[in-house]
């Protein structure tokens, strides 16, 4: 009987540890989505609204320079929004470098070395 008792008790606790450990990974879940909706729309909204600012802004500054210096400005502005794009660029792949699921492959990590046995 006791030895029945014991392995109830320890299937209860894997049990309890494996539903903890699927709650955490169900609100990281949620979190990853919404953090992901969240992004995609501030991202194309500032897109557009980028794009747009910039072409109008590239077309009056072309327009305001005398004819002999508009290839000049033309290149210059082409510069600054590829110095612009290579920036965006690397804060984007370096956000991308996030790891998700991490507090719960931490937790699984932890129960893995307190189950392992000891000498």
């Amino acid at each position: 009987m006791g030895l029945l008792r014991s392995a109830q008790a320890l299937l209860a606790t894997v049990l309890g540890l494996a539903r903890t450990r699927l709650e955490l990974l169900s609100v990281e879940m949620q979190e990853l989505l919404a953090r992901l909706v969240l992004l995609m729309i501030g991202a194309v909204a500032a897109i557009l609204l980028g794009a747009l600012a910039l072409g109008f802004g590239a077309v009056a500054l072309v327009m305001a320079v005398p004819p002999e210096h508009r290839v000049a400005v033309s290149a210059g502005i082409a510069l600054a929004l590829l110095a612009a794009a290579a920036f965006i660029g690397w804060k984007v792949r370096r956000e991308a470098k996030v790891r998700p699921f991490a507090a719960s492959l931490t937790e699984l990590k932890r129960d893995s070395e307190e189950l392992e046995p000891r000498e």
